[in-house]
């Protein structure tokens, strides 16, 4: 658990949301989505970041290892903020020197903004690293099973997706590999002019798309010589059920649910 990228990795753990039913993981997280651009108020706000903290501790992840895990996505929320602040001209200026003028409607917004992205991310997260791939891939295939009656390819889809979550945290392996040995042999990617270091990058794309490359071909060949032929007549060693924790974690969504709702008369 030395990576710098927390996206599309599994820890393996015994905590309620790990035994949680995928397909429960994935409606939530849908949900989730649409209610946090919902909140509007301090109130909500808080409900929403209770319930992402509270899912978070439960998973009994280290939370040294969670927060270093977004340390790649900080950049973008503060980038966030800091673009609200300069660009939204609303409410009282709260901040003037020299040619920087802050309102406090651009605060408000960088924040609001700010926590949606942070708490998008850190739930997401959660889903790749209490369940593996094949129950990612299991559990998208069951939920989008009606579409194989007009004859969409729901498996491969579902394949898809999952080897998509499952490499980016190899890719991300391989490109720090790639820059240390470039640097070793005296690329300079961090000291420059903005063109210089654009060109300095070539020289890590190149290998990265190769490897890519390469690493798609071995899983190819890997899956035709074990006999991949798709969904048909696939079978499952385990069978998703949906049991009372999921039923029990339902509940509590939608109080949460509820509650967001009636706070956002709140300010």
């Amino acid at each position: 658990m030395n990576n710098a990228l927390i996206i599309g990795q599994y820890v393996p753990g015994e905590s309620l949301v790990h035994r949680l039913d995928p397909r429960t993981k994935i409606t939530i997280i849908f949900f989730f989505v649409f209610i946090v651009f919902f909140a509007n108020s301090a109130w909500s706000y808080g409900f929403i970041t209770a319930f992402a903290l509270a899912s978070m501790f439960t998973t009994r992840i280290p939370i040294r290892y969670i927060i270093k895990g977004l340390t790649p996505v900080w950049f973008l929320i503060i980038f966030t903020f800091i673009l609200h602040l300069f660009v939204t001209r609303e409410g009282t200026v709260v901040f003037d020197y020299w040619i920087f003028e802050f309102y406090s409607g651009g605060i408000v917004q960088g924040f609001a903004i700010s926590m949606r992205f942070f708490l998008l991310i850190l739930v997401t997260s959660l889903l790749t690293l209490t369940t593996t791939p094949i129950e990612i891939t299991d559990a998208i295939e069951d939920m989008l099973h009606p579409l194989k009656k007009v004859k969409f390819p729901v498996h491969e889809l579902a394949l898809m997706m999952s080897i998509s979550l499952r490499f980016i945290p190899t890719l991300m392996q391989e490109t720090e590999k790639i820059s240390r040995a470039q640097a070793s042999r005296g690329v300079d990617f961090k000291t420059g002019p903005i063109k210089e270091r654009v060109k300095a990058v070539v020289p890590l794309l190149v290998p990265l798309f190769v490897s890519a490359f390469k690493r798609a071909e071995e899983l190819a060949m890997a899956m035709e010589a074990r006999g991949y032929q798709g969904g048909e007549g696939r079978t499952k060693l385990r069978e998703l059920k949906i049991e009372r924790r999921d039923i029990f974690i339902y509940l509590i969504f939608a109080c949460i649910i509820a509650g967001l709702f009636w706070t956002r008369s709140y300010s």
